[in-house]
């Protein structure tokens, strides 16, 4: 079941950073035993991998963050010893076949966090429970990035993240992650 979805424009890659480690911590306090799944799609360069970083950042994650495009699927420990696996469709001829070979229904059945960067190449394998984030590229430094949460649960944490924005987000990470 969608929700309604929520769109909002970052001005520069350090805001997205920002907006994405605030739903970090919101996804951390609301889901702190269970697993999560978001699909994210967009241009290339239009800013997945720089959200995922400050995500990474706000569910607590100190090593760096990389694009799993050559790897598939990159992996790193929460500090509560959940992991966060950090997927890329992007060079999959086959996506669907190839990301189900690779154990795709596994990450998503675990209490893990699951962050999938061209989710829209895997149409059909998502969970019903899931938030979607679709990234537009406006120009060099901003982005547009709509949520659409796809259960009661994120649409609540959704909720208290466009209340946090409307409040006023910082445009740059609190502390820096590494």
């Amino acid at each position: 079941m969608q929700m309604k979805p929520w769109t909002i424009i970052t001005h520069s890659a350090a805001a997205t950073q920002a907006l994405a480690a605030r739903l970090g911590r919101a996804l951390a306090a609301a889901h702190p035993d269970a697993g999560a799944v978001l699909a994210l799609s967009g241009d290339l360069g239009a800013g997945k991998t720089t959200f995922v970083q400050g995500l990474a950042c706000g569910l607590g994650i100190t090593a760096p963050i990389t694009s799993p495009t050559f790897i598939l699927v990159n992996r790193y420990r929460l500090p509560d010893g959940r992991r966060l696996h950090h997927a890329d469709c992007y060079r999959l001829k086959d996506a669907p076949l190839e990301m189900w070979d690779i154990g795709l229904d596994d990450l998503l059945a675990g209490d893990d966090i699951v962050v999938i960067e061209w989710a829209d190449r895997i149409p059909g394998l998502l969970p019903d429970d899931h938030l979607e984030v679709a990234f537009t590229y406006v120009d060099d430094t901003q982005r547009s990035l709509t949520f659409r949460p796809y259960s009661a649960a994120w649409d609540g944490i959704l909720a208290r993240l466009q209340a946090a924005a409307e409040s006023g987000l910082p445009e740059t990470l609190d502390a820096p992650c590494h």
